[in-house]
């Protein structure tokens, strides 16, 4: 049988019930993957709290994972049993076992682990389409990274750093500053109440080109605030809740600026960007220039309590499921 995590109805952590339910059968296109780990996102969050709806209910959360396909479906070319492969951005990953439509999964090479590639396919392919196609990091780049010491702030400190840029973190506590530094981060502010200031300080008046808020309503305006004339603002993530009302005139009046709200599925939406993205983040972590870290694991039946931490800010770096 397959064990699974599904939602029947939106809510919190509780409405995450664990199921069991058949074997499932490739159809055209697809293949069975046996998971040996799955990453939990902030992004199963907002699915499962209603944030962002599933197209159908019951449902099952997860957009990340990586294992061993078992089953290979009529059409599909290239992949085959016992092969290895990982994906990025695909709901249903709360299972043991899942079908996945063959062309969203990549090979993985020999030296990258199941869990190491479950704690960074939504994260590292997300940071590739911040730093690299969001805007493009340059040498002598001051940038803002928000939840510097999570699964994806941690990526983008050592991404940026080995791109040339100055990381400015922002974390909630000084042991989370400490890890931030520790990963690339050039100075960290801790809290968000004086954010705009700090970056004044620090850049002596220059203030930057790109700001990255994961946080969202609670930050919006003071990242707006550390942007220089024409600077962008890529606010890709709900922490605090969700972006609302926004007068576009504020973004003349702060300078011009540029707004975006950027989503991995659409940089990643053929199979030749994900191919070329995924080539880019494996060859990275073999050459040891990005770490990524498992902050923490939880049983797969411990769904509820991975989301509990997630959303207390309790976790640091990746936060995965092992089935």
């Amino acid at each position: 049988m397959n064990t699974v995590i599904r939602v029947h109805d939106y809510g919190g952590p509780d409405v995450l019930r664990v199921e069991t339910l058949p074997v499932p059968t490739p159809g055209p296109g697809e293949v069975v993957l046996r998971q040996e780990a799955i990453g939990v996102n902030f992004i199963d969050t907002y699915f499962r709290s209603g944030l962002y709806k599933f197209p159908a209910l019951p449902a099952i959360p997860g957009m990340e994972g990586a294992g061993t396909i078992t089953a290979v479906g009529e059409g599909v070319s290239g992949l085959q049993a016992g092969m290895r492969v990982a994906y990025p951005a695909t709901p249903g990953g709360y299972a043991t076992l899942r079908t996945i439509a063959a062309d969203r999964v990549v090979v993985l090479p020999p030296d990258i682990t199941a869990q190491t590639a479950a704690a960074m396919m939504l994260r590292g392919l997300s940071v590739h389409m911040l730093l690299r196609e969001v805007y493009r990091v340059q040498q002598g780049d001051d940038i803002l990274v928000y939840a510097a010491a999570g699964g994806v702030g941690l990526l983008m400190c050592q991404w940026a750093r080995h791109l040339g840029a100055r990381v400015i973190g922002v974390v909630s506590s000084p042991e989370k500053a400490a890890l931030a530094k520790a990963n690339g981060a050039a100075d960290v502010i801790i809290g968000t109440d004086t954010v705009a200031e700090q970056v004044r300080t620090l850049t002596e008046g220059r203030m930057l080109p790109v700001v990255y808020d994961s946080i969202g309503k609670a930050t919006f305006e003071a990242s707006l605030s550390c942007l220089r004339p024409r600077g962008l603002m890529v606010s890709y993530g709900n922490a605090s809740g969700a972006v609302t009302g926004v007068d576009v005139g504020t973004l003349a009046s702060h300078g011009s600026l540029y707004l975006t709200r950027p989503m991995l599925m659409t940089y990643i939406a053929t199979r030749p960007a994900l191919e070329h993205a995924a080539r880019e983040l494996f060859a990275l972590v073999e050459k040891g220039v990005l770490t990524p870290r498992i902050g923490q694991s939880f049983a797969l039946k411990d769904a509820a309590q991975a989301h509990i931490a997630l959303e207390s800010r309790k976790t640091t770096g990746s936060t995965i499921l092992l089935p």
